[in-house]
């Protein structure tokens, strides 16, 4: 029986080895098929295979991915040989290509394409992705090769490009605590895995509030709503089962244009209070404990490497250095915002008062009167420039404006060529006009949907530098309007053709990169708004006007009449503008010096310093704390959400340059350094360098002020 047994339990071995090498087979040709990792093939040196993407494909591809550039890694900081740029900073920027491709695959179905499925996958990626990057970030060995070639570097300077490259690695590793004890190494990556998964729960929490509240009207509730609005506000019911009704979903771009014109003023009042409770109502996607935990951990971790606060530490590779100069530079123009809304508010309320209505100006009436005041004052209407505002005129605008200050020529090209991730996105070739050769692709994904993130946004799925080759470079623009109904025009507002010129100049600014190594890619978050932003202004410029601003029905161009009524309200509304995006700004910098264990409720800790601020009752911040994506979901704009601001200084000053120019902002000199020196270099250069170079001088507040029509502070 013994030997009979023993053979048997041998067979069962033999059979087990069997199955598990098989087993590890099929995951080995799963894995050969899984294109989230693959070499992408095709035409422009390769592009992403969005069309054969699957949310099953994620998981498996980033924890292999993760695994291959860990190896890669290890190889570098067990070279035997003495460091030098050439065998360990070239080596290491040169890995983790195809994680890389999976994260593109990654990032599409997080921010274009989630659903509860991809979401399950996120939140259990989240952590093992920061785990992950602990690793590197905390490689010994790695950190002291790295540490080896700046301190060489120091001693004996490399060539520009080279030494911006380094400096900017080893800041980034000193940063992330390459320098700490092993045990305080070991704390700061538990933090990080905490926050990783802190970030995944506040983003979908948002995102289940935007997809979960949704106002639906019937036809009695539609006055004073403009036709298109109307349609495409059917067509949103419609594709969610509500046939007859009229949906207002929980987003800024339908959200806004109803609280504008809807003459409906408790429909006003519940459609405001849906949009500013995201993130707080009391439910499963509450996000008032997760702002807590979030806040004790960053102040934890910047505590470990001996900084005072999260925004000291945040802010001493930006611009502006330290919080100190942030907020002097938003507490300028704080009191003249402030100014200009009581002015706006007192002309709301006179207007209210004569029409004999017996109300006070309440914050979901602001938008409403607003446009009121806009037509008395004005003689401007809203909706009367939307007629001129078509999605597909823009498109040719922005191009327009790519080639005459760029040289960049963009042409459709077939989607069956280039893979799509969805029916609404089109794809672009860009060529430099001179020689014809291929700059790039561009992907345009322009619709709100479910599963979408709210608000605009650029990337890109592929950057371009020469250590990589120089390959095309794939950049991507995404905007949220609402779809038109079957066979109707998409008409957008002024804020919105504004918002499509500033999310092309980040697209523009990626095409337009002329770099040597790919950290050179990586931005100043308080410069790299400054080159979209002025992209905004030449929405308003003649040639762009005259020439794609014409009637969606009749091609007639807009009315000169017009076009002055738009000129001469140029700086209507700044005071709503300024006064709502400060206020996030400013409160995002409160929350980042503040001690964490004083703000027991957010709630109160967000009324308490907002009162303090003085800001009026009628206006909210533009981002509520639960819903304020661009510090809580992220480190992006934590403590940086000024930049927006600081960017826009420098914004107003290059304006002016070119309005000075002889040939105004055409001027073919001034648009050569702008590319020269403000957009190709990305991150080569010092961006102040940078500034300096384009304007001869430094920017200065003053410009800023003029442009928004606030009295210029006296030196």
């Amino acid at each position: 029986m013994k030997k009979k047994f023993t053979k048997s339990l041998g067979m069962a071995a033999l059979i087990l080895f069997a199955a598990c090498k098989k087993d590890a087979q099929n995951k080995d040709d799963a894995m050969e098929n899984n294109i989230i990792l693959a070499e992408w093939t095709g035409p422009y040196q390769g592009v992403p295979a969005f069309n054969k993407m699957k949310v099953e494909m994620l998981k498996p591809a980033i924890m292999k991915g993760m695994e291959q550039h860990l190896k890669e890694i290890d190889s570098i900081a067990g070279n035997a040989e003495a460091p030098t740029f050439e065998n360990t900073i070239i080596p290491f920027e040169k890995t983790g290509a195809a994680l890389d491709r999976a994260f593109t695959y990654y990032g599409i179905f997080s921010s274009n394409l989630s659903s509860p499925e991809f979401r399950e996958i996120q939140k259990e990626l989240s952590p093992k992705i920061s785990e992950y990057s602990s690793k590197i970030s905390q490689n010994e060995q790695l950190f002291q090769r790295i540490k080896a070639v700046y301190e060489q570097s120091q001693e004996k300077a490399l060539d520009s490009a080279e030494q911006r490259t380094i400096d900017l690695i080893y800041k980034d590793f000193e940063m992330d605590g390459a320098n700490l004890s092993e045990e305080d190494k070991k704390r700061y990556a538990e933090i990080n895995k905490e926050l990783s998964e802190l970030y995944t729960q506040f983003s979908n929490n948002v995102l289940a509030d935007e997809e979960g509240y949704v106002t639906y009207i019937d036809s009695t509730q539609l006055s004073g709503l403009p036709e298109s609005y109307i349609k495409s506000a059917a067509s949103a019911a419609s594709e969610r089962d509500h046939q007859g009704e009229f949906a207002i979903t929980n987003t800024r771009s339908s959200m806004d244009p109803f609280l504008t014109y809807s003459d409906e003023r408790e429909l006003r009042e519940k459609v405001w209070r849906t949009y500013y409770s995201r993130g707080n109502n009391g439910d499963n996607h509450d996000n008032n404990q997760v702002i807590k935990k979030i806040l004790e951990l960053r102040d934890e971790r910047v505590a470990l490497l001996g900084y005072d606060n999260y925004a000291q530490w945040r802010l001493q590779d930006r611009m502006a250095k330290t919080p100190k100069q942030a907020m002097e530079l938003m507490e300028a123009v704080w009191p003249a915002a402030l100014g200009r809304v009581e002015e706006e508010i007192k002309d709301m309320q006179e207007l209210a008062n004569k029409e004999g209505k017996d109300i006070k100006i309440q914050a979901w009436d602001y938008r409403y009167y607003m446009e009121k005041v806009r037509k008395e004052k004005y003689d401007l209407d809203s909706e009367e420039i939307k007629q001129y505002l078509q999605l597909d005129n823009l498109k040719k605008a922005i191009f327009y404006v790519a080639g005459e200050l760029f040289n960049f020529d963009f042409t459709p090209v077939d989607t069956s060529l280039v893979p799509v991730f969805h029916p609404d996105v089109s794809v672009y070739e860009v060529n430099d006009k001179t020689n014809g050769e291929v700059v790039g692709l561009w992907y345009l994904d322009p619709y709100a949907r479910p599963g979408k993130r709210s608000g605009a946004w650029a990337t890109t799925y592929r950057s371009k530098d020469e250590l990589s080759g120089n390959k095309p470079v794939l950049a991507s623009n995404n905007s949220n309007f609402v779809k038109p109904a079957k066979g109707e025009p998409t008409l957008v507002s002024w804020d919105d053709a504004e918002t499509f010129f500033h999310e092309f100049g980040h697209a523009l600014h990626f095409l337009s990169a002329k770099i040597k190594y790919p950290k050179l890619n990586s931005g100043v978050r308080d410069y790299t708004e400054f080159q979209s932003q002025l992209l905004e202004r030449w929405l308003s410029t003649d040639a762009v006007i005259d020439q794609f601003l014409r009637h969606y029905e009749t091609g007639e161009p807009m009315p000169e009449a017009l076009v002055k009524k738009i000129k001469k309200a140029a700086t209507f509304n700044q005071g709503f503008g300024t006064t709502e995006f400060l206020a996030s700004a400013l409160m995002d910098m409160k929350y980042h010096t503040t001690d964490p264990s004083k703000i027991n409720d957010v709630q109160e800790f967000e009324k308490q310093q907002l009162d303090e601020l003085g800001l009026p009752e009628e206006i909210p911040m533009r981002h509520r704390s639960t819903q304020f994506s661009h510090i809580f979901s992220g480190e992006g704009y934590a403590a940086g959400y000024y930049g927006y601001l600081w960017a826009d200084v420098l914004t107003a000053d290059a304006a002016e340059a070119f309005a000075e120019a002889p040939d105004g902002f055409y001027d073919k000199e001034t648009a050569h350094k702008l590319v020269k020196y403000l957009f190709a270099p990305r991150n080569a250069m010092d961006p102040a360098k940078a500034y300096k170079k384009f304007r001869g001088r430094n920017a200065n507040i003053d410009a800023l002020m003029r442009d928004r029509g606030f009295p210029v502070p006296k030196n």
